[in-house]
C-alpha cells in the first residue's frame, strides 16, 4: 500500500503564492466573488480583454494611443477602461502583476499591428513611467495601488509578439528597466516572460523552439555586462504541458542559469501555465475537468518545494479557450477552479510543513499549518483508478475533516477513511482539515452559497487566446 507522510513538527518555509492567474471575467469595477473566495493572490495582465487588449485595456498603445503625444501630459493617456478593470480586481483582493507591452497577435501573418519595436525606446520608457505613476502615485487622477511587479513585454522570442531582433528587445529592456528603477526604486522590474525551454527534454523541436534557450542565455549575458547592464528583479517564463514534473525541470534550469550569472536574488516567476495534452482532441474541455484539476493540484504540490517563487495560471477570461476556471457561456466555475480553492486553504495557513508521497505512482501531497493548531493536507490522485493509501500524520492527534473533489463532488464533505486507510477515488483531490483548539474548522467551500458573476462585456475571442506553442 502507498504511503503518504506529513510531519507538522517540521516546517519548510512559507506557502508560496502559486495560485495566481492571468486575467479574469471583464466586470468593470465589480468584485469577482468566486476569485475572492479562492483567495487568488496575483492577477497578471497580459492578453487582457481579447484581441488587441479589447482596444482599450492595459496595453501601452491602448493607454497611450498617439505615440507622438507628450508623455508628461495626462491628456495623452486613456486610462478609463483599465481604471475600471483594476478597480474590480483589487476589490477582489488580488494584487496586480502588470505587463507593459501588447497583446499577442496570433494572426500577425495577415498584418502585424502593435508588435513592432517602439520607434523611440526612451520615449516608450517615459510612457511606461506615466502608467506606473498613475497607478502607484495618483498621477493624472490615478490611484495608490502600490503595484510592485512591472513586466517589460511578453515572449519577445515569439513571432506573434515581437517583429524585431533579439538585440532590439534587449536594448528596449535595458532602457526601460533602468529608467523605471531610477524613477521608482521600490518597484520590481523584470521580464521577459519567455516562451519556455522545451528543447531541454523534447527532441525534434522546431527551429524556432531551438532558439529559446540561447535567447535566455544571451539575455542574461547582456544585462550582466557592465556596458549594457540592467536591473532584473524577476525572470518570468512559461510552459504548457501535461506533465507537472516538466515544470520543475524547467524551473531548476532557470534557477541554475540565474545563479551562474550572479543573479541569485532574482525571483523565479512562472507566469503562464496550463494543462495541455497535445494528443488529446478534447484538451480544451479536459483542462476544466478532473484531468486538469488533478494536474493543477499536483503542480501546486511540486512547485511548493521547487525554485519557483510565484506562479500565474493562464487563463481566467471565460471567452478564451485557455480558460480552465470557468465554463462558457454559463460562467460557472469548473472543477479546476476548486483545486485553486483547495490550495488557498494551505496558503491561508501560511507555513508549509514536511511531507512526502509516492509521486511516481501519481500521488502528490502538500501541507501547511498556522501559528495556532490548525492544519491542512492536500492530497492528489492523478490516476484513472482509485486506490487506498496509508497516511502517517506526525504532530496532529485529532481526526481531520475531509472534503473530496472528484468527478461527482466539488470539495464536498465525505467519509475518506476506511479500516485506517485513506480512500482516493480515481482522479481526485482530497483536502484534510485539522481543527484548532476551539474545535472550529472553517469549511473551505459551500456549494449552495457559491456566487457566479457574468461579465458585462462577454464576447468571442476571435482566436486570440494564448501562445503559438499551445
Amino acid at each position: 500500500m502507498n504511503l503518504i507522510k506529513v510531519d507538522f513538527s517540521k516546517t519548510t518555509g512559507v506557502v508560496k503564492p502559486l495560485h495566481g492567474i492571468n486575467n479574469s471575467p471583464l466586470t468593470y469595477g465589480d468584485e469577482l466573488p468566486e476569485l475572492k473566495n479562492a483567495g487568488i493572490p496575483f492577477v497578471r495582465l497580459h492578453d487582457s480583454g481579447g484581441a488587441f487588449g479589447g482596444t482599450y485595456l492595459v496595453d501601452v498603445p491602448n493607454i497611450f494611443p498617439d505615440f507622438e503625444a507628450d508623455p508628461n501630459d495626462p491628456a495623452s493617456y486613456d486610462f478609463a477602461f483599465t481604471d475600471a478593470y483594476l478597480k474590480g480586481l483589487t476589490a477582489s483582493g488580488m494584487k496586480i502583476f502588470y505587463r507593459l507591452g501588447v497583446t499577442i497577435e496570433n494572426n500577425f501573418r495577415i498584418k502585424p499591428h502593435r508588435i513592432h519595436p517602439p520607434k523611440d525606446f526612451a520615449k516608450w520608457a517615459e510612457i511606461c513611467a506615466g502608467i506606473v505613476r498613475h497607478y502607484n502615485q495618483g498621477w493624472a487622477a490615478g490611484f495608490h495601488y502600490d503595484i510592485e511587479y512591472w513586466e517589460i513585454w511578453n515572449e519577445p522570442e515569439n513571432p506573434p509578439m515581437w517583429t524585431g531582433t533579439r538585440e532590439q528587445y534587449y536594448e528596449l529592456y535595458r532602457v526601460t528597466a533602468n529608467y523605471l528603477k531610477q524613477q521608482f526604486p521600490d518597484i520590481k522590474v523584470g521580464g521577459y516572460a519567455g516562451c519556455g525551454f522545451y528543447t531541454l527534454n523534447h527532441e525534434g523541436m522546431s527551429d524556432l523552439h531551438q532558439t529559446f534557450v540561447p535567447y535566455f542565455l544571451d539575455f542574461l549575458k547582456f544585462i550582466t555586462t557592465p556596458a549594457t547592464s540592467a536591473p532584473l528583479d524577476f525572470f518570468s517564463w512559461h510552459l504548457y504541458t501535461s506533465d507537472p514534473h516538466e515544470i520543475i525541470l524547467h524551473a531548476n534550469f532557470v534557477d541554475e542559469k540565474l545563479k551562474e550569472s550572479g543573479l541569485d536574488g532574482v525571483e523565479n516567476i512562472f507566469n503562464e501555465w496550463n494543462f495541455i495534452d497535445r494528443y488529446d482532441p478534447d484538451r480544451w474541455d479536459s483542462m476544466k475537468e478532473m484531468p486538469g484539476a488533478t494536474f493543477v493540484a499536483s503542480a501546486f504540490c511540486l512547485m511548493q518545494r521547487s525554485a519557483i517563487d510565484k506562479a500565474m495560471y493562464y487563463d481566467a477570461l471565460p471567452t478564451r479557450r485557455y480558460c480552465g476556471l470557468y465554463y462558457f457561456p454559463s460562467q460557472k466555475v469548473t472543477k479546476t477552479y476548486y483545486s485553486f480553492k483547495a490550495f488557498n486553504e494551505l496558503y491561508k495557513l501560511g507555513t508549509a510543513v514536511e511531507c512526502s508521497s509516492d509521486e511516481q505512482d501519481g500521488l502528490y501531497v502538500c501541507a501547511a499549518k498556522d501559528d495556532a493548531t490548525n492544519g491542512a493536507v492536500l492530497i492528489v490522485n492523478k490516476n484513472a483508478t482509485g486506490c487506498s493509501v496509508t497516511v502517517e500524520i506526525i504532530g496532529k492527534e485529532s481526526n481531520p475533516t475531509c472534503q473530496v473533489l472528484d468527478k461527482s463532488r466539488l470539495l464536498e464533505d465525505g467519509d475518506c477513511f476506511a479500516n485506517g486507510a485513506l480512500l482516493l477515488p480515481p482522479q481526485s483531490v482530497i483536502l484534510l482539515r485539522y481543527m484548532g483548539e476551539n474545535g472550529v474548522s472553517q469549511k473551505c467551500c459551500d456549494r449552495e452559497k457559491q456566487e457566479q458573476v457574468t461579465p458585462t462585456n462577454s464576447r468571442s475571442d476571435d482566436g486570440i487566446d494564448g501562445e503559438t506553442f499551445s
